[in-house]
């Protein structure tokens, strides 16, 4: 099975302790929902959480441009989020749609009542501060425990997930790179043989066969 393309770490593998490393599993659709439903829709964590969620689901970003984002790069009336220091420190903008924008935007209320301080990362803690990506980690590991999802859920799934449902949908593979922010076509092309092989589950589910 193909392993894990991951920014920042060895090509083809998810870091893990004592050197193990852990084949590509992408999301559904209904476990994505799970997983969202296991967020509290009235505290700020949960609020906060599911818009995470959303956000790295919609849009594939890395879980550090994800965490670095301020509310200001945020564009809902468009559909756009700026990351302004990508992999490479290149500046790219991103879509996300309509879908999303509920959560995200409950999130944005909320966080306004916790009054964080001037130039706080769009999600912050609960008192204003930087969230690290060990914490969400831990906390979609318990989320996924909670949803009865047996894959291993973490925030690089999320970018897989994204790439492979727009290769499934035929979205242009130029479109791709840039909404995952590759430096090369060829990168894209790679990234996606391993997650995403269209033409071979498009070409299987024309066989014929009746039992």
């Amino acid at each position: 099975m193909a392993r894990v393309t991951d920014p920042g770490y060895h090509r083809g593998r998810i870091p893990a302790s004592k050197g193990r490393t852990y084949p590509v599993e992408i999301l559904t659709p209904d476990e994505i929902r799970a997983l969202a439903a296991q967020c509290s829709t009235t505290s700020s964590s949960g609020i906060r959480h599911r818009a995470l969620i959303v956000l790295l689901y919609r849009t594939g970003l890395r879980i550090s441009e994800a965490l670095a984002l301020r509310p200001k790069d945020l564009n809902l009336e468009v559909g756009a989020v700026t990351v302004l220091h990508g992999k490479g420190d290149r500046l790219r903008t991103v879509g996300i749609d309509p879908g999303a924008y509920p959560h995200i935007e409950a999130w944005l209320e909320r966080r306004k009542t916790l009054n964080p301080p001037a130039g706080a990362p769009l999600f912050c803690t609960l008192k204003g501060g930087p969230m690290y990506s060990s914490t969400v980690r831990e906390t979609l590991s318990r989320l996924a425990g909670r949803a009865g999802i047996e894959k291993r859920v973490h925030p690089h799934g999320f970018r897989h997930t994204h790439a492979y449902e727009l290769m499934m949908e035929g979205i242009p593979i130029p479109i791709i790179q840039r909404q995952l922010g590759h430096a090369s076509l060829a990168t894209t092309d790679t990234y996606l043989s391993h997650i995403a092989p269209k033409l071979v589950i498009e070409t299987m589910g024309r066989r014929e066969w009746s039992p």
